[in-house]
C-alpha cells in the first residue's frame, strides 16, 4: 500500500513538473513575438507613390522579423532641417533633405556618423559622398545626384532657336498668351541670374556665415544690372514666377509653356506634352547689353537617420533600402530622378534620358549649393520685390545693400 501510494505521489510530482516546464516554454514562446516597430519617414509630395512602394517592399522582406508600422508623411525637403531641428524627438525616424542642410543636422545631434560607412561610399558616387560627409565622417545616405534644374519647354510653341535665350522664350509665349515660368520666391532658383555675372556669393571659413558681393557696383556687370534686367522680365506678359507645384499646374491646364524646374517634374510633363517635351540647359538673358548664361545650384539629395529614433537599427535598415540600387533605379524608373548609385549611374537607361542629359549640360554652369542660412530669406524677399515690379518704388541699390546686409548677417 505504501509503495503505491509514493509510487501516486511521485507520479503527481512528474506531472507538476511537467506542466511547469510547459508553462515556462509557452511563456518563452509568448515573450519572442516580433517586436513592435514604429517607424516615421519623411519626404517630398510628389515622392509619396514611389515612397509607399519602397515601405512595403521592405516590411515584405523582413516580414516575421518585426510588427512594422511605418508611415509616410510629406514633408519639405528645403524645410527639413528647421522642422526636425525644432523637435528632433518627435521628428521623423527617416527622412529625405537637400545636400546643403547635413552641416546644421550633424551640428544639431541629429545625425550620427553611418556604422557601415566603407560599404555606402563603395557604392555611390565620389560627389554625392562628399556632399554626405563633414570632416571626413559620413553622416547620410546618398540618394540622387542630380538635385539641379533646368528648362522644360514645349515644342508646339517654342522653336530650338528660340529656347536658347530667354528674350526668345518669352516673346513666344507673349505671343501665344501662355507664360513662361519661374520660382522667384525661391532664393534657390534666383541665383540663375547673379551666378555667372563675376558677382560672388558663398561660405565664410567659420561653414556658418557667408560672404555676398551681389550688391557690387564695380566692374562689367553690377548688382544695379541684374537688377534691371530681372525687373525687365517681369515686366514681360510672357513671364510670372510661379511656384514648382503651380509651374506643374500651369502645364496641366495649358497656360505655361515652359518653366524652370528639375528631374521630379519629368514624368508628369511628359504625360502631359508627350512628344512636345523639350528640356535644355538654362537659356541666356540680357543684362546690360549682354546675354549672360544663367547659372544654378547643384547638388543631391541625402537620406538620414534620427540619432533620437526609438528604433535606430530598423530605420538605418530602412535607410540603407531607400538608397539601395533596386530601388534607386525604380525611383528613376517612376520619378524619373538621377541615381547617385554608381551601377545605376552607368546604366544604359540612365545615358538615355534627355532630362539627365540637360542637367550634365547645366552643369558647367552651376556651383555647389553651399551657403549658410541667413541667404535664403533676404534673397526671396529682394526677387518678391522684383517679381512684382518694385512696387514700393525704393531705390534698387538700396534694396540690393539691405540684401547683401540680410545674407551676411550673423
Amino acid at each position: 500500500m505504501r509503495k503505491r501510494i509514493c509510487g501516486f505521489l511521485l507520479s503527481l510530482l512528474y506531472i507538476t513538473v511537467f506542466m511547469g516546464c510547459g508553462l515556462e516554454e509557452k511563456t518563452d514562446l509568448e515573450n519572442t513575438q516580433p517586436q513592435k516597430v514604429e517607424l516615421v519617414v519623411w519626404g517630398a509630395e510628389e515622392d509619396a507613390e514611389l515612397m509607399n512602394q519602397i515601405i512595403q517592399n521592405f516590411q515584405a522582406k523582413y516580414q516575421g522579423q518585426a510588427d512594422f508600422h511605418i508611415l509616410f508623411e510629406v514633408q519639405g525637403e528645403s524645410q527639413c532641417k528647421d522642422v526636425l531641428i525644432g523637435g528632433l524627438e518627435d521628428g521623423a525616424d527617416v527622412f529625405t533633405f537637400a545636400d546643403d542642410q547635413l552641416n546644421a543636422l550633424a551640428a544639431a545631434g541629429a545625425l550620427d556618423p553611418i556604422e557601415n560607412a566603407g560599404e555606402i561610399r563603395s557604392r555611390n558616387l565620389s560627389s554625392t559622398v562628399e556632399a554626405a560627409t563633414v570632416n571626413n565622417q559620413l553622416y547620410a545616405y546618398p540618394l540622387t545626384a542630380d538635385n539641379g534644374y533646368f528648362l522644360y519647354y514645349n515644342k508646339q510653341y517654342i522653336t530650338e532657336e528660340q529656347m536658347k535665350t530667354l528674350d526668345g522664350i518669352l516673346e513666344a509665349a507673349a505671343a501665344n498668351n501662355k507664360l513662361f515660368t519661374m520660382d522667384w520666391s525661391s532664393a534657390w532658383y534666383v541665383y540663375s541670374f547673379f551666378g555667372n555675372t563675376g558677382l560672388q556669393v558663398g561660405l565664410n571659413d567659420d561653414g556658418i556665415t557667408n560672404y555676398c558681393t551681389w550688391n557690387q557696383t564695380d566692374g562689367d556687370i553690377q548688382g544695379i544690372d541684374v537688377a534691371q534686367a530681372m525687373l525687365e522680365i517681369a515686366g514681360n506678359s510672357g513671364f510670372a514666377s510661379r511656384t514648382d507645384q503651380e509651374f506643374l499646374n500651369g502645364v496641366r491646364d495649358g497656360s505655361v509653356i515652359a518653366g524652370v524646374s528639375g528631374v521630379w517634374n519629368c514624368v508628369a510633363i511628359k504625360e502631359i506634352w508627350g512628344e512636345d517635351t523639350g528640356v535644355a540647359k538654362l537659356p541666356t538673358y540680357s543684362c546690360n547689353g549682354d546675354q549672360i548664361q544663367m547659372a544654378s545650384f547643384s547638388g543631391c539629395k541625402l537620406i538620414g537617420v534620427n540619432a533620437y529614433s526609438e528604433h535606430l537599427e530598423w530605420a538605418s535598415k530602412l535607410a540603407e533600402w531607400i538608397t539601395n540600387e533596386e530601388n534607386q533605379r525604380l525611383r528613376f524608373k517612376m520619378r524619373g530622378q538621377g541615381p547617385s548609385n554608381i551601377i545605376v549611374a552607368d546604366s544604359t537607361e540612365i545615358s538615355q534620358s534627355p532630362e539627365i542629359a540637360a542637367l550634365l549640360e547645366q552643369s558647367e554652369f552651376s556651383q555647389l549649393q553651399r551657403v549658410g542660412g541667413k541667404f535664403w530669406d533676404p534673397v526671396s524677399k529682394f526677387a518678391g520685390s522684383m517679381a512684382a515690379g518694385n512696387p514700393s518704388g525704393q531705390d534698387l541699390q538700396e534694396q540690393l545693400d539691405e540684401m547683401v546686409e540680410g545674407v551676411c548677417a550673423r
